[in-house]
C-alpha cells in the first residue's frame, strides 16, 4: 500500500469511528424504545455477523479454524458484548450524551493496561499531555452539559450504578481491543469481524435469556424509529465503523485509536441538538474545544516526525543532486586554471 493511499484510508477510518460511533449512542436510545438492551445488542451483532460471513463464504473464504474462532470469540465478547452491550443497558438510565462521556475514559484505560507500551507512551510528552487535557475538557463538558442538569425519571442510585457499569464497559472494550491487537487471527480482517460479531450476538442473546428480556417485548409493538435505530447499528455501527476500528488497531497505536472516545460525545451532543433543538451553552463549547485540542496534541509528535522525515528526504535529494552535478557537470571536467603569478 503506497503512502498516499494509506493516509487517505487512515483518515476515512478515523472519520468513521469518530462520527458513526458518536451517532450510535443516539441510535441505541432509539432502539431501546422498542427493544430490551441485550436483545437489541444481540440482533445488532448477529445480523451484521451473518451478513458478513455469508458474503465471505460465497466468495470462497473458509471459517473452520478453531483457533481463529477462539481468538475472535474472546475479542467479540470483550469488545462487543461487554464493551457495547453494557452501554445499551446503561442508556436505560442515563442520556446518550452522558453515556458517551462516561466511557470516554478509554484512552486512560488503554495507557494503564497496555504496560508493554508504557515506555513509548511516556517518552512522548505530548501524548499524556493531550490525554490529560482531553480529560479536563470532558469534565468541563460534563459540568456544563444541559443534559447533566436535567431532571431524570431514574433514581439517583440506579444512575450511579449505570455510570459504574459504563466505566466497566470501557474497561472491557480496552481489554478486548488490546487482546485483538496482540492476538490477531491469521485470516482476513472481514472474517475476523464476522466471527466476532456472531459470537458477540449469541452471547448477548444468552444474557437476554438469563435476564428474561425475551418475555418483556413484542416485535409487533416495536415502533418504526426503533427499527431504524437497529438498522443503523447493524450496517454502520457494527460493520463500517467496527471494520475501521479493527483495521486502525492493526496499523496505529491503541491509545491513539482510542481518542474516538473524546470525539464521540461531541457528535452525540450535536446530533441530539439537531434532533431535539437542545441548546449548547458556552461552558459546553469550551469543553468541546479543549477536547479537540487534546486529541490534536496526541498526534503532534507523529506529524512532526513525519515532517522531519520529509525534510530529511528532501535534503538528501538536494545533496544527491548536487553531488551528481559536481561529478558530471562539464565545468568540473576542465583542467585547473594556471596561476598568473
Amino acid at each position: 500500500m503506497n503512502a498516499l493511499r494509506f493516509k487517505w484510508l487512515s483518515a476515512i477510518a478515523f472519520t468513521n469511528i469518530y462520527v458513526i460511533w458518536g451517532l450510535t449512542f443516539i441510535a441505541i436510545s432509539f432502539g431501546l424504545d422498542g427493544f430490551p438492551p441485550f436483545v437489541l445488542s444481540g440482533l445488532r451483532f448477529l445480523v451484521a455477523g451473518l451478513i458478513l460471513i455469508s458474503y465471505l463464504l460465497a466468495k470462497g473464504e473458509k471459517a473452520l479454524n478453531r483457533i481463529n474462532w477462539r481468538k475472535n470469540a474472546i475479542t467479540g465478547m470483550l469488545v462487543l458484548t461487554g464493551g457495547t452491550g453494557l452501554v445499551g443497558w446503561g442508556e436505560q438510565y442515563v442520556s446518550a450524551a452522558e453515556a458517551s462521556i462516561a466511557i470516554a475514559t478509554g484512552p486512560f484505560w488503554f495507557i494503564a493496561i497496555d504496560r508493554k507500551n508504557w515506555r513509548k507512551y511516556f517518552s512522548d510528552k505530548w501524548i499524556p499531555i493531550g490525554l490529560l487535557l482531553g480529560f479536563s475538557g470532558l469534565l468541563l463538558f460534563l459540568g456544563g452539559s444541559v443534559l447533566h442538569s436535567q431532571a431524570s425519571s431514574a433514581s439517583g442510585n440506579i444512575r450511579i450504578i449505570a455510570f459504574i457499569v459504563l466505566a466497566l464497559s470501557s474497561i472491557s472494550w480496552v481489554l478486548g481491543s488490546l487482546y485483538s491487537k496482540n492476538n490477531a487471527a491469521d485470516q482476513s480482517t472481514l472474517m475476523n469481524i464476522a466471527q466476532q460479531l456472531i459470537v458477540a450476538g449469541i452471547a448477548a442473546f444468552l444474557i437476554a435469556s438469563f435476564r428474561s428480556e425475551w418475555q418483556e417485548f413484542s416485535l409487533a409493538q416495536v415502533p418504526l424509529h426503533s427499527w431504524l435505530g437497529l438498522l443503523f447499528l447493524v450496517f454502520f455501527g457494527s460493520v463500517v465503523a467496527y471494520l475501521s476500528y479493527i483495521w486502525l488497531l492493526s496499523v496505529k497505536p491503541a491509545a491513539l485509536v482510542s481518542t474516538h472516545t473524546y470525539i464521540n460525545p461531541i457528535v452525540t451532543v450535536l446530533a441530539g441538538w439537531i434532533i431535539s433543538r437542545q441548546a449548547i451553552n458556552p461552558k459546553q463549547l469550551s469543553g468541546l474545544l479543549i477536547i479537540l485540542t487534546g486529541v490534536l496534541l496526541t498526534n503532534t509528535t507523529k506529524y512532526f516526525k513525519l515532517s522531519r522525515r520529509k525534510k530529511v528526504k528532501f535534503r538528501r535529494a538536494i545533496a544527491a543532486t548536487a553531488q551528481l552535478g559536481r561529478v558530471y557537470h562539464p565545468i568540473h571536467q576542465l583542467p585547473p586554471a594556471t596561476s598568473l603569478h
